[in-house]
């Protein structure tokens, strides 16, 4: 069971929320966003949908009283629930809340019997989940049962069975975690069972000495109490969509992708969906470099008006801005080469895949620029726009590691008729396609694009330097008025003033034109080092 689409109607803090195209084979769904941009929330709509509530619990999950309440979600195989047609019996969803950590085995497990219909959960994702001391007393008791049946059968108590499906999956899980990320091994080699006088115990091994649970730290409690559910309650992960709010809570960044890799790996079955929320390093990265992995980014929205989610690029890096600001990247990826670029550009230079460089895109030329000029030792690629010749030449020796698109916009390069005719496109004819863009030109350049040439210059931040601004912008003009492609085309917008409807046959994605060897060399000369 796959989630394709989740809709929020007037839930919490969503009026209307939509996430949508999360592909079928997506076996991680991460939320990012900062504190309370309403990851949580979203986990709160599995549970109103699940659960039977009472009015005061009904009435926390509503954004406003006077209208009407619903989640609705689709899944792969097009199935649709919502609160109207939801069946209770039908293990539909699994969740954590992010209060689960119990720093002592206490308890006498009575609520054991509540386990098989998951009655032990919290009500709502801010509530503690203390299922962990039930799933201690069941796990003791899944191995006596086991070592019993053992026994009446005549066995050895010494049970395979026994080592097989409770002791060496949580050993196995504990050694990855703990062991490859240098923080030593931690091994269960003990447990006791509960008296009239104490609770029950787990006893791990941790280098040479022997340690109750009840003393291990925070972070290596978190990590048992997660992997711990897992084997107790499999049968709950079968066909089902599993969310668990905040895995990352005290653990170090290699803890949390290692934890996050074996989690999604070895314990979610390929038959289920695991979503989880964090803003930290670690999970972000793994869900980057994961193919069955998507990152939903809930940061910065206004959720008072209806909003449409899809998944995050994983070429754009921004998804790290939740983890780590932009500004100490550099010092992050300090053996790369970081390139600051305009809007979301950074998402196809970033799949070219150049050598020890990362592209990180900003908001628009100005925070380009301005990278550079408070740091001169990083890189910085923007747009040309209307710069003409002198004045790159002037930016770029003053700032010369503020390198300057030969063409118009990034578009440029895609659009480019050499660009495209790499790609063999069968029906594709270069020449009557550079007709049509000169075409083109040649009845906007008056009405449209002569008009905003000194309006746009007015705003480029290169110009409030001394001395980098030409008033005279005849030879822009002249350029514009040429039908000699490489002069007009430097300053002709083939993202907004180029109709495309020639192209529309060919289906081009802009994936596949920047895929091309022309696009990889311009790209990769416009940042050699021997450049101006």
């Amino acid at each position: 069971m796959k989630i394709k689409k989740v809709h929020f109607k007037n839930f919490k803090r969503f009026t209307d929320l939509s996430l949508e195209n999360i592909p079928e084979n997506a076996k991680l769904v991460l939320l990012i966003g900062a504190n309370g941009s309403g990851k949580s929330s979203v986990f709160d709509g599995f549970i109103w949908l699940s659960k039977s509530l009472d009015k005061e619990d009904e009435d926390y999950y509503l954004k406003n009283p006077q209208n009407q309440t619903d989640v609705l979600i689709t899944f792969e195989d097009g199935e649709s629930i919502s609160k109207g047609n939801f069946e209770e019996n039908k293990n539909y969803f699994y969740g954590r809340s992010s209060i689960r950590i119990v720093p002592k085995i206490e308890g006498d497990g009575r609520t054991l019997s509540l386990m098989a219909t998951d009655k032990d959960a919290p009500r709502s994702s801010i509530m503690p989940d203390f299922r962990f001391v039930n799933d201690v007393y069941a796990y003791i008791l899944q191995i006596n049962e086991t070592l019993l049946s053992a026994a009446i059968r005549g066995h050895s108590v010494d049970s395979k069975e026994v080592f097989l499906n409770y002791i060496e999956p949580l050993n196995q899980s504990l050694k990855k975690i703990f062991e490859e990320t240098g923080a030593g091994i931690l091994q269960i080699v003990d447990l006791k069972n509960a008296t009239p006088d104490s609770s029950p115990k787990l006893i791990f091994q941790k280098g040479e000495s022997k340690i109750n649970y009840d003393l291990l730290s925070h972070g290596e409690k978190q990590v048992i109490t997660i992997l711990l559910n897992f084997i107790v309650r499999r049968k709950n992960y079968e066909n089902s969509i599993i969310f668990i709010d905040e895995m990352d809570c005290h653990l170090n960044t290699a803890l949390q992708e290692t934890l996050l890799q074996e989690i999604v790996e070895k314990w979610i079955p390929d038959s289920s969906q695991l979503w989880t929320a964090s803003h930290a390093l670690g999970f972000i990265d793994y869900a980057r470099k994961a193919e069955k992995a998507v990152i939903l980014d809930l940061d910065s929205y206004n959720f008072d008006v209806p909003q449409t989610i899809t998944p995050q690029s994983k070429e754009i890096l921004d998804v790290y801005d939740i983890a780590i600001p932009k500004s100490i990247l550099s010092q992050l990826f300090s053996d790369k080469k970081i390139v600051f670029c305009e809007n979301q550009n950074d998402e196809y230079y970033n799949l070219l895949c150049l050598p020890k460089v990362i592209f990180v895109g900003l908001k628009d030329s100005r925070d380009v620029f301005l990278q550079v000029k408070r740091d001169i030792k990083k890189y910085a690629l923007r747009d040309r726009d209307f710069l003409s010749d002198d004045e790159i030449i002037k930016i770029q020796t003053e700032y010369p590691k503020h390198r300057i698109l030969g063409y118009y916009a990034f578009e440029n390069y895609l659009y480019h008729p050499d660009n495209i005719a790499e790609l063999k496109l069968k029906g594709f004819d270069k020449k009557v396609y550079t007709n049509n863009i000169i075409e083109q030109k040649n009845k906007r350049v008056d009405y449209t694009i002569l008009p905003k040439l000194i309006s746009s210059r007015a705003h480029y931040e290169e110009f409030k330097t001394d001395e980098m601004k030409d008033e005279n912008v005849f030879s822009i003009v002249d350029d514009l008025k040429s039908d000699e492609f490489e002069k007009f085309y430097k300053f002709f917008d083939m993202k907004k003033e180029f109709n495309k409807e020639y192209l529309s046959k060919f289906n081009l994605s802009t994936e596949k034109l920047a895929s091309t060897k022309w696009f990889r060399n311009k790209i990769e000369n416009l940042l050699k080092p021997n450049r101006p």
